[in-house]
């Protein structure tokens, strides 16, 4: 009798042991919340003596929260992690190499959309598995485009170029109104009383290091590139084509009158901006699809970026899932990255129309899901099939670094305290300093 109660004692306290299993998980896209917490619910229905926190909170508390609970222990043991900030974490021995856990499982990397997975490795080690990819794309206000006499079809045929702006600029010019209700191309507009801009940057920064959404689609339509791949040791922010691009922005906001002022910008917000009914134009990613439908009270489009003297140009970009090294449950942990990476969480992210998931299946989930909305999201995934239509987000060390050398000068520009080439100069100088 004393033999099977111990044993009996031994289950129940085995058992509160496991349940005792809690796994922080971090995001901060409050768009992708509900369905990542659809897909924690499922992994503990799945493992019941684990239990998942999902916790959301904005791209700058995100970021200083996981810095600063690596330094002081509190960091979750699974977050969303981003191309421009693993390589400065991974040498940093702050995140959890999971390619033996790849290698034990057996899993099948080759699920994923190509190219996605190779994004997360280095010398052999991987520090995530995808969930996601984007390109960008113009967000236009359907009304106002109407209103002015331009057709989605004139907006996909745009051009673009740096010295004149090329039929782009003509666009925003016209969507461009002050209050006597001149447009931009008129003898008598009043940049000094615009009541409808035409075009605004989004987000509240200069894009800093990388321009994804603001201007790296313009420069590199010009040629212009960061620098020479994955890990590279040096930038090439001096290049004319960047400087004459970052002018043409500055020229918009500043001597033309056609978008808000950089300050505006920064304290409201292209994205609110432009929901206001502020601003005709902005160049977004395709996981903001979602925001501007809901929170537009117009009818939103999406069209091609403009044809740059090189073609059309987007950015690329994947987030993952890492394990943080100090994780008290790494291969818990790994059970939920493995989860949350599978096609079935990617079946539940893609039905939620939010983003484009990592694997195939989701992505023609989310394709179903905008059309059922009456979306159509064609201008990022033409981009995304297009040869040579995408490029890399800079993947380097010092990221952190280079972020803020690169957002004060590139603000510097869009604020006009000084030109372009004078700026990044001095700033790409102090980037590469980094490196050696």
């Amino acid at each position: 009798m004393r033999t099977l109660t111990i044993f009996l004692a031994t289950l129940v306290l085995s058992g509160l042991a496991s349940s005792q299993v809690t796994l922080d998980y971090w995001l901060w896209d409050a768009n992708q919340l509900e369905p990542y917490t659809q897909c924690a619910a499922d992994f503990q229905e799945a493992n019941p003596g684990i239990t998942v926190r999902v916790t959301q909170m904005g791209w700058g508390d995100y970021w200083t929260g996981i810095t600063t609970g690596f330094v002081s222990g509190t960091a979750p043991d699974v977050f969303t992690n981003h191309l421009q900030r693993y390589v400065e974490f991974a040498a940093n021995e702050q995140l959890v190499d999971i390619q033996p856990f790849v290698e034990r499982d057996g899993l099948d990397l080759g699920i994923y959309i190509d190219g996605l997975a190779e994004l997360w490795t280095r010398d052999g080690a991987r520090f995530g598995l995808p969930k996601d990819w984007d390109t960008v794309a113009v967000v236009f206000n359907a009304e106002m485009l109407a209103a002015a006499g331009i057709t989605e079809e004139e907006l996909n045929a745009a051009t673009w170029n740096p010295d004149d702006g090329g039929t782009f600029q003509n666009i925003i010019a016209r969507l461009t109104l002050d209050a006597n209700g001149n447009d931009g191309l008129s003898d008598d507009f009043d940049k000094a009383n615009v009541v409808q801009y035409g075009f605004t940057l989004p987000g509240s920064d200069s894009g800093g290091a990388t321009g994804q959404t603001q201007w790296s689609h313009y420069a590199y339509s010009l040629g212009f590139a960061f620098n020479d791949g994955m890990f590279a040791t040096s930038y090439y922010y001096d290049d004319p084509r960047l400087a004459a691009t970052l002018d043409w922005v500055a020229r918009l906001i500043n001597e033309y009158g056609y978008a808000p002022s950089f300050a505006e910008i920064s304290s409201l917000g292209g994205n609110a901006l432009f929901t206001a009914g502020q601003t005709a134009l902005l160049t977004d990613g395709s996981w903001m699809i979602g925001f501007y439908d809901d929170n537009s009270p117009f009818d939103v489009g999406f069209a091609r970026l403009p044809l740059g003297p090189e073609g059309r140009k987007s950015m690329f970009n994947g987030l993952a899932d890492s394990i943080w090294v100090g994780s008290r449950h790494q291969d818990e942990a790994w059970s939920l990255v493995r989860h949350l990476a599978s096609p079935d969480c990617q079946r539940i992210v893609g039905a939620s129309g939010v983003v484009f998931p990592a694997v195939p299946e989701g992505v023609d989930l989310a394709l179903a899901n905008f059309e059922e909305r009456g979306l159509d999201v064609s201008a990022f995934t033409e981009q995304a099939l297009e040869e040579g239509g995408t490029f890399l987000f800079p993947i380097t060390d010092f990221a952190s670094e280079i972020a803020s050398i690169m957002e004060n000068a590139v603000a510097s520009i869009f604020l006009g305290q000084e030109p372009a080439e004078a700026a990044l100069t001095r700033a790409n100088r102090d980037v590469n300093a980094l490196f050696r």
